[in-house]
C-alpha cells in the first residue's frame, strides 16, 4: 500500500484551477479555496469540488444549498490565500476583500470565470466530502487562470508542440 507523503507528493504534481467557492448564510458571506474544482457532465452540467470533512464551510453546503465558484484569475493569489485559511467563520475571510452579490451569491470580480448552481449531492470521498453541483449560471472570460501544481502558483501559458 502507498505511503501518505508518497501519495501527497504524487498528487502535487497535478495543475489544479484555484477556485473560490461561496454561498451566503445567515450570518453573511462564507467562501474558501478549493483546487478541486473540475467538469463532470454537459447534460446536465454539473461541475464537482471537495472539501475537507472538517471545513466549516461544509455544514451550509447540503443538498439544495446555492453555491458560486469564483475559478479565480492570475492576478489573485492573495484572494486563494486569504480564503485558504482554516477555522474562520462566516465574513471572516471576506474582510478586506472587493466582492459583490450575484444572484445572491458572493461573488469575486476580475475572476476567470463564475458558476452558481446548487448542490445536488454529497459523495463519500474519506477524509474529503465530493459535492456534485447543478450549473444554473456560467461567465467565462479572458482571464488567464491562476492555478497551483507542485505547492506553487502560476498560471497557463500556450506551449508550441513538436509536430
Amino acid at each position: 500500500m502507498i505511503d501518505r507523503d508518497t501519495f501527497t507528493d504524487l498528487v502535487s504534481a497535478l495543475c489544479s484551477p484555484v477556485t473560490v467557492v461561496t454561498t451566503m448564510t445567515g450570518e453573511g458571506p462564507y467562501g474558501s479555496t478549493v483546487s478541486s474544482f473540475t467538469s463532470l457532465s454537459n447534460d446536465p452540467p454539473l461541475m464537482t469540488f471537495a472539501l475537507a470533512r472538517t471545513s466549516g464551510l461544509l455544514k451550509y453546503l447540503g443538498p439544495g444549498a446555492r453555491v458560486g465558484a469564483n475559478i479565480l484569475g492570475a492576478g489573485q493569489r492573495d484572494i486563494a490565500s486569504a480564503f485558504a485559511h482554516r477555522n474562520r467563520g462566516p465574513c471572516a475571510k471576506f474582510a478586506g476583500i472587493d466582492w459583490r452579490s450575484r444572484g445572491g451569491l458572493p461573488h469575486l470580480p476580475e475572476s476567470a470565470g463564475w458558476t452558481a448552481g446548487y448542490v445536488e449531492r454529497h459523495v463519500d470521498g474519506g477524509d474529503h466530502v465530493l459535492l456534485v453541483v447543478r450549473v444554473e449560471e456560467a461567465e467565462s472570460t479572458t482571464t488567464a487562470p491562476l492555478i497551483y501544481a507542485r505547492r506553487v502558483f502560476g498560471t497557463h501559458s500556450a506551449h508550441a508542440l513538436a509536430g
